[in-house]
């Protein structure tokens, strides 16, 4: 975003530099909006280069690493609510960067389909609309696109709206007339069409969709809307130019301009995306510039144009492989270790492996549950934290020269693994139903939650007891043809102790998986909690069926 608002600023000051050369005006401020757009572009194939910066300049950026996300915990019981553990700085900034990228979002959508209705909407007016081949309008349009050197065929179009006159398209560009202009004098119609067929000689209605765009992706830059506004000004006064260029005067031209907004104004106007003729936000700002008789209309050459695209494509180009870097050569990586309730996790063993030279470096939390990786060489790194307890978690580093990155780890509780074997006979006669398992003597029911006392760190866990268990059918079918099978099962044991969310890992026989599943959806657990709040928790079941 930085980048383009340098581009666009630099065409926004041309309307300071260049006070009576409207043309070459919108010819800078188009070609900065063209390069603004194409920025984003460019990035992944230009050279890159680096500005040294001081390492202080860098603050800290607190990211989630790659495959480490943490698990949002049930809230605890309210008689624990003095004790609950406090928010880690990482679920907060991942949240906030959650909500401030939907709110990005929300905004480029809303404008990328307010851009689609208008188009339609321009699109339904056009094929609803006449064309004119024929007449005076036809003839003068064939003479001024003699005179403008315009060899594309320009579309005349005569539509029943009131107030729309605007010009669109690039390949078969169309200029549309409102219903009224039939009616019209002989001077206006000359003063009309030459303003219309400016705009498609100068290409405008492509310069203004890619504004549009852009401004649909960056709408929250003011920058951005100020030269959208700028650059329908600049276009509306070098055509005005061009129309007083086919030599005629410019009190003339004001008084046809000021009868249109007059006729125009008596009707509800409609936004469509295309340039018009009568503005009335710039009306006053144009006929000033009209009747200036120090104004220099002369349209801009061949060469300028390109001597401006040029300069600016040398200053997008060079901006496109910008990035910034510390002084130093060597980087440093540290950051808070946490679980996935946000307790910290100390005397946790860290390793950070560089992946091009496969160099290992390995560091302990300390007490505070901070780590620090200090003399590294830029590149990219794979991190792994290993607890007991814990899922073994991995995640990707990618460190510039000089860096101070700094990034909390947020741990996972670990899964459990449950392996069955059901056994069957391929003799006559019905299966045995499989009887549930009684729940293992002294095993409370559901642990109470008073029970719980949190410590002064993390990584306390109370893993899930089995309450309620049931062994898996054997299908009768397949145990008669003594049929065998693997079932690969993944769940998620929830905060109510029931399995849900079952997922089966490899393809199966489904009589098989039914009777699996069938068995699970009567386990019932204890609750599994992390620093006295109770979590979900994964769950694999492998069960073989196998005929003996």
């Amino acid at each position: 975003m930085i980048k383009v608002s340098i581009v666009i600023l630099c065409g926004l000051t041309a309307p300071l530099l260049l006070r009576n050369r409207s043309a070459l005006r919108h010819s800078v401020l188009a070609a900065a909006i063209l390069c603004g757009g194409a920025m984003p572009l460019l990035e992944p194939f230009v050279p890159s280069w680096r500005v040294s910066l001081h390492p202080s300049l860098f603050g800290r950026t607190v990211e989630p690493l790659t495959l480490i996300i943490p698990v949002h915990p049930t809230q605890p019981h309210e008689n624990l609510h003095a004790a609950a553990p406090r928010a880690s700085g990482f679920a907060r900034r991942l949240i906030a960067e959650r909500i401030l990228g939907g709110i990005w979002l929300a905004g480029m959508l809303g404008a990328l389909s307010t851009l689609i209705v208008r188009l339609a909407r321009l699109a339904g007016v056009a094929a609803r609309s006449q064309e004119v081949s024929g007449g005076r309008w036809a003839e003068m349009m064939a003479q001024l696109s003699r005179a403008y050197g315009i060899r594309r065929p320009v579309i005349l179009l005569q539509s029943t709206h009131p107030t729309l006159l605007a010009t669109w398209g690039v390949r078969r560009p169309k200029v549309i007339l409102p219903r009224s202009a039939r009616y019209w004098p002989q001077d206006r119609v000359w003063m009309v069409l030459g303003h219309e067929l400016a705009h498609v000689r100068r290409g405008d209605w492509l310069t203004h969709m890619t504004a549009e765009l852009l401004r649909s992706v960056y709408w929250f830059d003011p920058l951005i809307w100020i030269a959208c506004w700028r650059l329908r000004l600049e276009s509306e006064q070098a055509c005005d130019d061009a129309v007083l260029g086919l030599g005629i005067e410019g009190p003339e031209y004001a008084t046809h301009l000021l009868d249109l907004a007059r006729t125009f104004k008596q009707s509800r106007a409609i936004m469509f995306p295309a340039p018009a003729l009568v503005g009335q936000s710039s009306l006053e700002r144009r006929i000033r510039a009209m009747l200036n008789t120090h104004v220099n209309r002369t349209p801009i050459t061949r060469a300028a144009g390109l001597a401006i695209a040029a300069a600016l494509a040398a200053l997008t180009i060079p901006l496109a492989g910008l990035a910034a870097s510390a002084q130093a050569t060597s980087a440093s990586f540290s950051g808070a270790l946490v679980d996935a309730v946000g307790r910290s996790l100390p005397d946790t063993t860290l390793i950070l492996t560089n992946v091009q030279t496969k160099e290992k470096r390995e560091v302990k939390s300390d007490a505070t549950a901070h780590f620090t990786f200090s003399g590294l060489p830029a590149g990219d790194y794979s991190l792994e934290a290993q607890r007991l307890g814990f899922a073994a978690s991995q995640g990707r580093v990618t460190l510039e020269s000089g860096q101070n990155l700094v990034r909390d780890v947020a741990l996972q509780v670990g899964g459990l693994l449950e392996t069955l074997r059901i056994v069957g006979s391929n003799t006559s006669g019905s299966p045995t139903p499989s009887a549930a398992r009684p729940r293992p003597p002294g095993t409370p029911s559901q642990p109470g939650i008073d029970s719980c006392t949190p410590s002064s760190v993390g990584g306390e866990i109370i893993p899930p007891v089995k309450l309620a268990d049931q062994k898996p059918a054997y299908p009768p079918k397949q145990q008669t043809a003594g049929v065998g099978a693997r079932v690969e099962i993944d769940a998620r044991i929830g905060t109510d102790g029931l399995l849900k969310d079952f997922r089966l890992s490899a393809p199966a026989d489904q009589d098989f998986v039914n009777a699996v599943l069938d068995a699970l959806r009567q386990w019932r657990f204890s609750q599994t909690r992390l620093d006295c709040v109770p979590v979900e928790v994964a769950m694999h079941v492998s069960a073989t069926f196998a005929v003996e």
